[in-house]
């Protein structure tokens, strides 16, 4: 099979998605000119304007509807999402049961957009005026999202969107447009307006041409490239931007271990290492190394993987061949040049790449020097807690965090010191609930998601002195 036949092959005119597991082709949207962006923009806000003063019960009851939708198509989209980006079909269907969440409470969030009253008169010879707080829709959200998880991520940003009043434009990576384009058919199944969430389609020109296009807020998940791109050509609009981490999970000598490891394969093999939270640096400390990473080969050599649409695959594959490839040359420059010594895997057999294990990994190798997104668990060890947390803050991305200890000192410590947008406690940095803030600092992004969170974020507020 050939390089081509694995990759999304893209034209003038269609994208063509084909199965990153077998090369198979599985669907296939039109691409979108910078013409039709527009217009589909100005219809938006046509349809955002006649929206804008809807009640939130209304706006509760078609987030439901969604979800019921999604409910009842659930097998259908999950088989999509894992023919599309190689995700396992049990990925592929949790993934579907959290957008479900996820829009669901969005409907709950959108009863709660409170504002607040303030009495200006609270200095001696102040205004004896109320200052009432509300929040107002910003108008029309233009939505681009990644690959990794074609459906939630869309539903985060679709979710609080509507909950909030707007109108959103969704652009879906062209590797994995087909869930995208699903959900908006299931919307206009549950009634929605047609205008008021559309899908275009295409890649980084026609990312371009919906920041350009009279956009509100863009809502950007994807790479620090790509979001500075769009960020230097979005001129005054707000930005909301999730941009990636390369993430460490530390385990203490007090940890439980057998747990340690059980979330260590969990969270760095999900979707084959593609998530942006995922474990892409293992930090042991030297008093439990050994018999940690004992525990972990045995763990790792159970793992199946291989084609994503079996019940019993444990992992399935990289999104395409150039990805694989990048993993690969990452792995084999690293053993190459003496910054790690493999312990088992380092070998793909086209987008199935094997789960790999690290150790001894130099704090400069390629497999941990940028986020790295394949099944690579790269071990660092350390003796002394904030050596390990100053080498972590000295990094460029800052999303999230996992520590296994039950040492209280040491919880305080971490939770304190590292630099990151999220620290999880006897959990994995890749653990996150839909309704709680999620984000990073420095090149890990702007502004946090999570459905409450990102309700304000889509919101103007509005004074009015009486």
């Amino acid at each position: 099979m050939t390089q081509a036949q694995r990759l999304t092959i893209e034209t003038t005119n269609a994208i063509l998605v084909r199965n990153p597991f077998d090369g198979s082709p599985v669907g296939e949207v039109p691409t979108s000119s910078a013409g039709e962006i527009a217009a589909v923009v100005a219809r938006a806000k046509v349809a955002q304007w006649d929206f804008r003063r809807s009640t939130p019960a209304v706006r509760r009851a078609m987030l439901n509807a969604l979800a019921a939708e999604i409910a009842a198509d659930a097998e259908n989209i999950a088989r999509i999402i894992s023919s599309e980006m190689g995700k396992t079909i049990r990925e592929a269907r949790n993934e579907v049961r959290r957008a479900q969440n996820t829009l669901r409470l969005s409907g709950d969030a959108a009863t709660f957009l409170d504002g607040e009253a303030l009495h200006c008169a609270i200095v001696e010879g102040g205004a004896d005026r109320l200052a009432t707080i509300t929040y107002e829709p910003v108008g029309v959200v233009g939505a681009i999202t990644p690959f990794n998880y074609p459906l939630n991520l869309l539903c985060h940003k679709l979710g609080p969107a509507i909950a909030a009043g707007n109108a959103l434009v969704a652009k879906p990576s062209p590797k994995a447009p087909l869930a995208a384009a699903r959900l908006r058919e299931l919307a206009l199944k549950a009634g929605w307006p047609k205008d008021l969430f559309q899908v275009v389609h295409g890649g980084a020109d026609e990312a371009l041409a919906l920041v350009r296009a009279p956009i509100d807020l863009l809502s950007f998940t994807g790479g620090p490239s790509a979001g500075l791109a769009l960020k230097n050509a979005s001129g005054l609009v707000r930005c909301l931007m999730e941009l990636g981490g390369n993430d460490p999970l530390f385990v203490l000598p007090d940890a439980d271990l057998d747990k340690a490891v059980a979330t260590t394969i969990g969270h760095r093999f999900e979707i084959a290492g593609q998530s942006c939270a995922a474990v892409k640096k293992l930090y042991l400390h030297k008093d439990i190394e050994k018999t940690f990473t004992e525990k972990l080969l045995a763990a790792v050599d159970a793992v199946e993987f291989g084609d994503p649409s079996r019940d019993d695959t444990d992992m399935g594959t990289v999104i395409d061949m150039a990805a694989a490839r990048t993993v690969a040359d990452r792995v084999e420059a690293t053993i190459a040049n003496g910054n790690g010594k493999l312990l088992t895997g380092g070998t793909h057999d086209g987008t199935v790449y094997a789960p790999t294990v690290i150790s001894e990994v130099s704090v400069n190798a390629p497999v941990i020097a940028d986020e790295t997104f394949g099944p690579i668990i790269a071990i660092r060890s350390f003796w002394d807690a904030r050596e390990a947390i100053t080498e972590v803050n000295a990094g460029s991305y800052g999303l999230q965090a996992g520590v296994f200890t039950n040492d209280h000192a040491l919880i305080k410590t971490f939770s304190r010191d590292l630099q990151v947008g999220g620290v999880m406690i006897n959990e994995g940095p890749d653990f996150r609930a839909e309704h709680v803030p999620f984000g990073g600092i420095k090149r890990s992004g702007l502004g946090r998601e999570g459905v409450r969170i990102a309700l304000r974020e889509m919101s103007e507020p509005k004074v009015v002195i009486d």
